[in-house]
């Protein structure tokens, strides 16, 4: 590494405190795993903080110390010392071996000692080399350390997780306490430390413990000085508790001289073993801090092969006959297909296919067919017959023109039912993930890459395919997933028409409307500003015009949606920004971004529907995002307005499945007073009114049907009193009566939840009625926040995935329904419990019959699933 020379060409000795930085590396990545299980989340974060911190000070040599155990010195001093802190966590101690193996790959010295903390390791060393004249920095998520803060040793504290960081010399530390820092000692005597469980003295808190020094110097002279102390009792502490207070500074002084511990050059100095780094980055996914690495050091003198078989390097491929494509046909068990596409979705054409037979056999050629070909023809026959294909983006051969669903296997849904939380699904990535190799950087052409892309599938599919029986995943892959392809397929080459004059009269009304309403802020303000700018809204409301301010960043004010809705009532501004943020919202999202979108061809958007974006199998969709129009408002209105029947059709129909969510939270739970509510075809937000508050039906008033509706919906989602009392602006109090007394009432729902937390404690997991898997590794953690989180989605997840799953049986056996009955009305959209079609008047009823077949009787539940049906001239008028 190139070294860093200053003034006085002084070497650099970087001090790390093992023991604190891998506790904050863990809490900042709680619930992170590998491929394999293994928690990785505290090594992940640590070596990308290493890399960073070696990156920007270039150390000459470095050190990591570690506590060896809770026993030390100050333990038999005080028993008590650190005794308030929990168990090291199970998944962080599966690292801590992690961390050894790093430092070691690193060639850094890992020092622990027995009866001492880390600490101590790190102060007899740092104080060593700062007296020889080195540059030292000492890391460290502990600010005990700043008390060896001197001349050539500075501390780099990281106030949070592992990069939110504050470095401090001498002028720093006594900027910000107001003393020297070999004072904290003295500082800590008398104000303690609840971290440590340090007591020092009742009553005195970081104020007063910081006047007291200021004025008498040192823990001692206040001691000493008790009759000159201002305030009685202070007065009657310092001297009963003096005892305590020196037991305290002693307990926070660090030990500068560590037996068998000392500092020379020789022992310091470090230079990683870039094979075997790369070997454990590989193996643990750390991508990141192998890249720094890499720029740090330069690359490993021998590339490691690090995957489980050898990998394919050959990426030459034979043209195929048709004689070719048969003979293989008849010999392989299934065929790896990769394709080579022109055009744009959801129009994108095949111009030629790699392919690989499985199982998978390095010694075979790879395969090429180009479009026009006999091979091509004949290669299509085959992808239409029962012959096992795999392929990755299962919808754009359909769209392509193969319709072979039940004969296809996707790699890409198979990938997203095993992990549905991932951000995203790619060859590369999965190659990575399952098979430990990194893609080719780059490719001689598009057929070089369709040919790997093709060897890859081949050798996953068989990886997936266990993986997926293994965790009962088949069955939904089979019956949902892939079924759903050809429905999503149809729809995006359906797409919406959209009525051009209205939309640009509507962008224009829309634009004047901003105008108006910016002027309108200017006003309120007193002048201009960019409101686009949340520092220069911050210093109109919160300064100019002195609004309470309800929370801060790190760059200033927060402007954000929660706090402007808490200051609607404070001043007119805040209406007037609001409304500006909504309308300039739906213009660029909606009005600006669809005009963009109409093609020229079809006078439709094309939306696309993606089916591996959401963790509980929801659908959603993109250029244009139809699913997020706003609902039951002028502005949602407005822009459904522009979605109208295209030419050949008379009506936009909507058919919307009634309460579907606690339908299913009924019958899931077996809880009897909500089954009963929803086969007498009750109104279940006034039935549960009548039952939480006691009143008869009849004489449940709107205002506690609404109340009744929050909480209801609210169960679904694991709603807390506090989320209920903020969305209903009532007493937290109130809130949580609302929900006791509502499980009360339906105890089903209690023990339903109840057991689905417990199961995922267990387990690490959710599943829905129909198999479908939710990992939430964060449910064991030690972090109330992240736990709680992940208890909402355990009750949450069974829920709303199943009527993820209900929507797209529904879907799937309502297309081919219409199919089977030769109708020309059709499915354009799917808005989560929501089926847009295009319908010809003549087929209307037809098409309703056909609708309420296919959606309330898709699954058999212990209550009714009911859809509404409306039809209009636009999705507004059908809405």
């Amino acid at each position: 590494m190139k070294q860093e020379q200053t003034a006085s060409q002084k070497k650099r000795f970087i001090v790390l405190d093992g023991s604190s930085l891998i506790y904050r590396a863990f809490y900042a990545l709680p619930g992170f795993t590998d491929s394999h299980g293994q928690p990785t989340g505290a090594i992940f974060a640590y070596a990308n903080m290493l890399t960073k911190l070696m990156s920007e000070h270039k150390p000459d040599l470095m050190a990591l110390a570690f506590d060896k155990s809770r026993h030390t010195f100050r333990t038999e001093r005080y028993a008590d010392y650190k005794g308030g802190r929990d168990k090291t966590p199970e998944e962080l101690l599966a690292q801590l071996p992690l961390l050894r193996e790093f430092t070691e790959y690193m060639g850094m010295p890992f020092l622990e000692k027995d009866n001492y903390e880390a600490d101590d390791i790190i102060g007899t060393l740092a104080t060593q080399a700062a007296e020889q004249g080195y540059d030292v920095l000492v890391v460290t998520g502990d600010r005990d350390a700043l008390q060896l803060v001197r001349p050539n040793l500075r501390v780099i504290y990281t106030k949070q997780g592992t990069s939110n960081i504050k470095s401090y010399d001498v002028a720093a530390f006594v900027e910000e306490f107001g003393f020297e820092p070999i004072k904290l000692i003295d500082y800590k005597g008398l104000r303690g430390d609840s971290s440590d469980n340090i007591p020092g003295v009742p009553g005195v808190g970081p104020k007063t413990a910081t006047k007291l020094l200021l004025q008498f110097g040192s823990l001692e002279n206040v001691l000493a000085h008790t009759d000159e102390v201002s305030g009685k009792k202070l007065k009657e502490n310092l001297s009963t508790y003096a005892d305590q207070a020196r037991l305290s500074k002693e307990l926070a002084t660090i030990e500068l001289h560590v037996p068998e511990i000392s500092f020379a050059e020789k022992d310091f100095a470090f230079q990683p073993d870039m094979e075997k780094m790369q070997s454990f980055c590989h193996a643990h996914e750390l991508r990141v801090a192998w890249k720094n690495l890499e720029k740090l050091f330069g690359p490993a003198e021998i590339t490691l092969d690090l995957s489980r078989t050898e990998a394919p390097v050959d990426l030459s491929y034979e043209e195929w006959s048709a004689a070719d494509v048969k003979k293989a046909a008849a010999q392989a068990v299934y065929f790896a297909v990769s394709g080579i596409f022109s055009g744009t979705a959801p129009f994108a054409l095949l111009d030629g296919m790699a392919v690989v037979t499985g199982p998978y056999d390095q010694a075979h050629k790879a395969g090429f067919v180009k479009k026009g070909s006999e091979g091509f023809d004949a290669l299509l026959e085959v992808m239409e017959s029962d012959t096992r294909m795999v392929v990755f983006g299962l919808k754009r051969y359909d769209q392509a023109g193969i319709r072979a669903d039940k004969a296809m296997e996707d790699i890409e849904l198979s990938a997203y039912l095993l992990e549905p939380e991932r951000s995203k699904y790619d060859l590369a990535g999965l190659s990575q993930r399952y098979l430990q190799e990194e893609a080719p950087a780059e490719f001689a052409d598009a057929r070089s890459q369709a040919v790997w892309e093709a060897m890859t599938l081949c050798r996953l599919y068989p990886l997936l395919g266990a993986r997926l029986e293994e965790e009962k995943l088949t069955h939904l892959l089979e019956t949902i997933e892939l079924p759903l392809v050809e429905v999503l397929a149809a729809m995006e080459q359906n797409g919406v028409y959209v009525n051009r004059a209205h939309l640009e009269e509507k962008t224009q009304e829309v634009g004047d409307r901003l105008q108006k309403i910016e002027q309108n802020i200017y006003t309120l303000a007193g002048h201009a500003f960019n409101l686009n700018s949340p520092k220069q809204l911050g210093a109109v409301l919160f300064e100019e015009l002195g609004l309470p301010v309800r929370k801060k960043t790190k760059t200033g004010y927060s402007t954000n949606a929660e706090v402007l809705e808490s200051l609607r009532q404070e001043h007119p501004i805040i209406e007037e920004i609001l409304a500006y943020r909504l309308w300039s919202k739906l213009k660029s999202t909606y009005l600006d971004g669809i005009s963009s979108l109409i093609r020229e061809d079809t006078g439709r958007v094309h939306t696309n529907f993606n089916q591996t974006v959401t963790a509980t199998g929801r659908l959603s969709s993109s250029d244009p995002n139809l699913q997020n129009i706003p609902v039951r408002t002028e502005e949602g209105r407005m822009i459904r307005a522009l979605f109208e029947p295209g030419e050949g059709y008379d009506y936009l129909l909507s058919a919307d499945y009634s309460q579907i969510e606690l339908r299913l939270l009924a019958h899931m739970s077996g809880d009897a007073n909500f089954i009963d509510a929803f086969r007498r075809n009750q109104d279940i937000h006034a039935r549960t009114a009548s039952e939480v508050f006691g009143l008869p039906l009849d004489e449940v008033t709107p205002e506690l049907r609404r109340h009744a509706k929050a909480v209801n919906f609210g169960i679904v989602y694991g709603i807390s009193d506090f989320g209920l009392a903020r969305n209903l602006h009532i007493p937290r109090k109130e809130a949580g009566e609302y929900i006791s007394r509502y499980f009360e009432r339906y105890p089903g729902v209690r023990a339903f939840m109840d057991k689905v937390v417990a199961e995922a404690r267990e387990t690490g997991y959710v599943t829905t009625m129909f198999g479908r898997r939710r990992e939430l590794p964060a449910i064991k953690s030690r972090n109330f926040n992240q736990r709680m989180l992940a208890e909402r989605m355990a009750m949450n997840t069974p829920i709303q995935g199943t009527a993820a799953d209900v929507i797209k049986l529904a879907m799937i056996a309502a297309y081919h329904k219409l199919k089977d009955a030769s109708v020309k009305s059709r499915i354009l959209l799917q808005v989560h419990d929501e089926l847009v079609l295009e319908v010809r008047e003549e087929e209307r009823e037809q098409v309703q019959a056909i609708l309420k077949e296919s959606m309330e009787h898709v699954v058999e539940l212990s209550v009714p699933l009911i859809i509404d049906i409306h039809w209009g001239r636009n999705w507004a008028e059908a809405k």
